[in-house]
């Protein structure tokens, strides 16, 4: 379940993420990756829900708060089952409001003011807009590809639809009583989502129990895990050639909801997985006879609403009754993860040969390799966000990371948020301790070691990036033995196996599998080394080469090109691990005289910057032969140094970089 838990961590990340920037709301991951019911053939989307706590629900008007927002639940005879319309409520006294003073509030036929769903998204794709592509579905409004984003709302009120599901299981198998009792306490969400049918569909709101759902599918028994994931792959492989993609992973997620609830938990037996699929192909037969596909939870809601036609439904169902009447032997020739061959182990006969053991195990490394590389992507993405000055340009950057840090300590007593807290922890103390050093040299106050002690509380953040930086704190204050020390360790570390991870930008290809395919996993260290970054408050302790990419842009005219993102980092310095620590090997063995051993290293950095197989881990290639055209500067050789420049410029971009300063400054030179 490393799966479960990779994005379990990743919602916490992300709930702390929203804090730390001064927002009051929750992140969810909900579907397929949070539950581990997910294969790399089905490519599933990345569901997230962000839960805002600035407006308060209410579902009668005992629940009225002061001073916030409140919206009031609406539901009558009229109104689809699952639907609510939200009623806006004064913040001054627990009456209607009457005027429309907010764009996202419309008037009913009747007179009151709802807050409209549409509006709301409208609202959410207008603030995003600068971000990247916007893509709409359903509830969701996404700037990231493959990913379904929903912004909700909170209802921690009891529900009569949530009470009367709990009533009908109790006394059942399944679900188990502790869940249910659970479930009694478990929020539900309002998702901007209408009926299709409903007068009132650009206003409606959509319950959501998705808690409740996660509960019970992590209840789940592998069999029955199994047993889900093939459904999903019965709809993407052969239910997709009939009606395209209006079958869901919710409708298979349903089926199984019903037939875990109605059969004995001794049936769910890996031997028996053929028995159990077919007893879901006729359970969904029996609803599309009936043209009615009821929701598990929440009584009178038909899931055909809206996704699926009659005319759909009629071939859907004229397919699945082949599939039961010829042993669904179709099953048998999906290609997706190899389904068919696995099949015939379950009804047909036994595979359990050594190689395809041996088999399974690699795959389970290389995803675990690769969802430990997007958790870390994602949380320097984040991490950027909170340490990005344009989101506090009035503060003191430096009292701002310590109040952070108390904060994220606050978090760390939370069980549910201590690792992702941790996590937090330890490079925001880096940061800040990276800041102090950079202000004892400043000041020239050499009376350092306390600083240098503790480095060995960030160390662990990766591979490389934290023992760079103290390397390079050493190399700045002159303990040059010391530093050379630190980057040896850093690179027998760094065998050839290690991925770098950067937060600001992408390369084609990164997250393919077969990346992570050769790479091998320590136990006790994470393959993968994230950029060194330094900001300008710890310029004193960085090579005075990495000021100039602090200052990339020579006019603000190029200030004005970069996108929201690039904002965010393009004031700072961020150099790739590997050639960084080249560059400081150069460094230090140039100040100890060793002139082998820094001819040495300088053939190292050139070769691995221009040997094109090393692009998958090079994120700031420019960067990377700007240090290169500096070594060759510093030899004194002004042609090597140009051509290495103009080759910065050439393969990135020649706005925002800073090799339009180096180029400058050689050709001073050369002309003196």
């Amino acid at each position: 379940m490393e799966r479960r838990e990779t994005y379990l961590l990743r919602e916490s990340i992300e709930t702390i993420t929203v804090s730390l920037t001064g927002f009051k709301s929750e992140c969810f991951h909900f579907g397929s990756q949070s539950e581990g019911t997910t294969t790399p053939g089905l490519n599933s989307d990345i569901d997230c829900l962000k839960s805002y706590y600035h407006t308060n629900i209410m579902t009668d008007w005992r629940d009225w708060k002061a001073g916030v927002y409140n919206l009031l639940m609406l539901h009558d005879d009229h109104t689809p089952p699952q639907q609510y319309l939200l009623q806006v409520i004064r913040r001054d006294t627990p009456e209607p409001e009457t005027r429309l003073y907010d764009e996202m509030y419309v008037r009913k036929d009747s007179g009151q003011v709802l807050f409209s769903s549409e509006q709301w998204k409208k609202e959410t794709e207008q603030i995003h807009k600068d971000y990247g592509e916007i893509t709409k579905q359903g509830p969701s409004v996404s700037i990231i590809p493959n990913w379904d984003i929903v912004q909700a709302f909170h209802v921690c009120h009891p529900l009569p639809e949530i009470q009367h599901w709990i009533d009908r299981c109790r006394g059942r198998d399944w679900p188990p009583a502790q869940l249910l009792e659970a479930a009694q306490g478990a929020p539900c969400f309002l998702v901007p989502a209408g009926h299709p049918d409903s007068d009132y569909n650009r206003e409606e709101w959509r319950l959501s129990p998705n808690l409740i759902e996660r509960m019970l599918m992590f209840s789940f028994s592998m069999t029955q895990i199994k047993c889900y994931i093939v459904l999903k792959l019965i709809k993407q492989s052969l239910f997709s050639k009939m009606v395209g993609d209006f079958t869901t992973s919710f409708h298979c997620k349903t089926v199984m909801f019903y037939i875990i609830e109605r059969t004995h938990p001794s049936l769910w037996k890996e031997h028996n997985l053929m028995f159990l699929l077919l007893l879901c192909l006729q359970v969904l037969r029996k609803w599309l006879r009936f043209r009615k596909f009821p929701h598990y939870i929440i009584e009178g809601v038909n899931l055909f609403d809206g996704k699926m036609s009659f005319a759909q439904q009629s071939r859907l169902l004229q397919y699945v009754e082949y599939l039961i009447k010829s042993d669904m032997h179709d099953l048998f020739y999906i290609d997706i993860d190899k389904l068919g061959y696995r099949l015939q182990g379950c009804g047909i006969r036994h595979i359990g040969q050594a190689g395809e053991v041996l088999e399974r195990v690699c795959i389970h490394n290389i995803i675990s390799l690769s969802l430990t590389f997007e958790r870390l992507k994602r949380f320097l993405i984040y991490l950027r966000r909170i340490t990005s000055k344009k989101e506090h340009p009035n503060t003191i950057f430096e009292q701002d990371i310590n109040c952070k840090l108390r904060n994220c300590f606050e978090y760390y007593t939370n069980a549910k948020l201590k690792s992702a807290a941790l996590e937090f922890i330890n490079h925001l103390f880096a940061l800040y301790n990276s800041m102090q050093s950079s202000k004892y040299l400043r000041q020239r106050n050499h009376a350092f070691s306390e600083i240098i002690r503790r480095f060995k509380y960030a160390l662990k953040t990766d591979v490389a990036s934290s023992r760079l930086k103290l390397a390079s704190v050493l190399y700045c204050f002159g303990h040059l033995q010391a530093a050379v020390k630190v980057l040896d360790d850093a690179e027998r570390r760094y065998h050839s196996k290690v991925k770098a991870v950067c937060g600001c930008r992408r390369i084609e290809g990164q997250s393919d599998l077969h990346v992570f395919a050769n790479m091998t996993s320590d136990d006790n260290e994470r393959p993968f080394a994230l950029c060194a970054k330094f900001v300008r408050e710890e310029a004193h302790c960085a090579p005075y080469i990495l000021w100039f990419e602090m200052k990339r842009n020579m006019t603000e005219e190029e200030v004005s090109q970069r996108n929201v993102v690039d904002k965010q980092w393009m004031d700072y310095a961020e150099v790739d691990a590997l050639p960084f620590l080249h560059y400081l090997q150069y460094l230090t063995y140039g100040g100890l005289g060793e002139r082998d051993k820094q001819l040495h290293v300088l053939g190292i950095l050139e070769s691995y910057v221009c040997d094109p197989r090393n692009k998958i881990n090079m994120y700031h290639i420019e960067t990377a032969l700007n240090l290169l055209g500096h070594c060759y500067e510093m030899e004194g050789d002004y042609e090597g140094a140009l051509h290495y420049y103009a080759e910065s410029l050439r393969t990135w971009a020649r706005t925002n970089n800073a090799a339009n300063w180096h180029v400058q400054r050689v050709h001073r030179l050369i002309s003196t």
